[in-house]
């Protein structure tokens, strides 16, 4: 069937990276945030999958995929992310990409301007100036200490606890996996993002693009206005939501992925 998930190893100059898809036909590839894994899309894959090759990896540093050491970047996150898009001969793909993974899609998208079918950014935080120039006195967003009683694990939770819904803590769960996964450099991404230079980027991109943001997500919300000034794309709210809303709504995202790459 190709409704069944399927997962695999690709080599790249940084060793292994790891990915599941789901479906066939024309590719979509899914990027997440940080510190998270393809599992994000676990529920999101079987639905885009249903009518086209769904793909989602995990981040170099990330999940399954290869930890190197040295400074991450969303150029190197990227250059991971073209040995994966080589090695599965992906000669022309759909890309998507959610926080982390919007901005590492931006750069494959002015990368790849005769490749990438169209972008859709969900969540994606709009890098400029004033951003890069501030990320020196910004919070951290996951970091916890780890302490011999355990309660970080209880911190970690909390510090997300926020985000999701009462009933949702099995995708609460799959985040703390994935969080504990990479709890030494947990906020690498976070500070990747903060340090891309996305203004020189976006100019390249020719791309059919997509913003799209849950209302909840006030972190990504105001980046929609940003991206149609910067690009003259279309932007598009969730009917609801937070910062992990393809895990809360995985229907309406994936009826917006497809009919986003459907040219609807």
């Amino acid at each position: 069937m190709t409704h069944t998930l399927r997962k695999g190893y690709v080599p790249s100059p940084f060793g292994q990276l790891h990915y599941a898809e789901c479906g066939r036909g024309e590719p979509v590839l899914m990027l997440h945030q940080t510190p998270r894994s393809w599992t994000e899309y676990l529920d999101v894959l079987p639905l885009v999958g249903a009518e086209h090759r769904a793909i989602a990896m995990d981040t170099l540093g990330f999940g399954a995929s290869a930890k190197p050491e040295g400074p991450h970047s969303i150029e190197r996150f990227a250059d991971a992310a073209d040995a994966l898009i080589e090695a599965l001969e992906l000669d022309r793909f759909h890309l998507v990409g959610h926080h982390t993974g919007g901005v590492i899609a931006v750069e494959l998208a002015a990368r790849h301007q005769d490749r990438v079918a169209s972008l859709l950014l969900s969540a994606t935080s709009f890098v400029d100036e004033e951003k890069r120039r501030t990320a020196a006195t910004r919070k951290p967003v996951d970091h916890v200490d780890p302490k011999p009683d355990g309660s970080h694990l209880q911190e970690l939770w909390n510090r997300r606890r926020g985000f999701y819904q009462e009933g949702e803590e099995a995708a609460l769960n799959r985040f703390m996996v994935d969080a504990l996964t990479v709890l030494d450099r947990v906020e690498d991404g976070h500070e990747a993002v903060r340090r891309y230079v996305m203004d020189e980027r976006l100019p390249r991109i020719t791309a059919r693009t997509l913003a799209v943001c849950a209302p909840g997500d006030h972190y990504s919300l105001p980046s929609l206005e940003k991206f149609a000034a910067a690009l003259g794309c279309e932007t598009r709210v969730l009917s609801g939501g937070h910062v992990p809303a393809l895990e809360q709504l995985p229907e309406e995202f994936s009826k917006v992925v497809l009919e986003w790459v459907a040219g609807r």
